[in-house]
């Protein structure tokens, strides 16, 4: 992964957020509106992974850093009802992830 248009978005660019489910489907959506006109729609199958990788970083003893890769699942390796296409865990070392995420953060 590169690093040259890294967009740090911190509370204070955020116009609102907007959580719904959208008419005619069942899984939620959110709407990021940032303030320099930017929206973004992100899928819930999408803030499950980040969410996933949010807790096991943030509420774990020792662990610093997790790294989620979109994979296509077939229908017999996924639950009812999730979505065909899921954020799941690299396997890379988390040394490796916290290095190079570090280097996106400094910039």
């Amino acid at each position: 992964m590169t690093c040259e248009n890294v967009k740090h978005v911190r509370v204070e660019d955020v116009e609102r957020v907007i959580a719904f489910i959208p008419k005619g489907h069942q899984h939620v959506r959110l709407l990021l509106k940032l303030k320099g006109g930017e929206t973004l729609i992100l899928q819930q199958a999408l803030l499950d992974g980040m969410l996933r990788a949010y807790v096991n970083v943030s509420l774990h003893p020792v662990r610093k850093a997790a790294e989620l890769v979109p994979k296509e699942l077939l229908k017999t390796e996924k639950k009812a009802g999730f979505a065909r296409w899921q954020l799941v865990e690299s396997g890379r070392a988390e040394s490796e992830i916290l290095d190079e995420a570090d280097k996106c953060f400094s910039r």
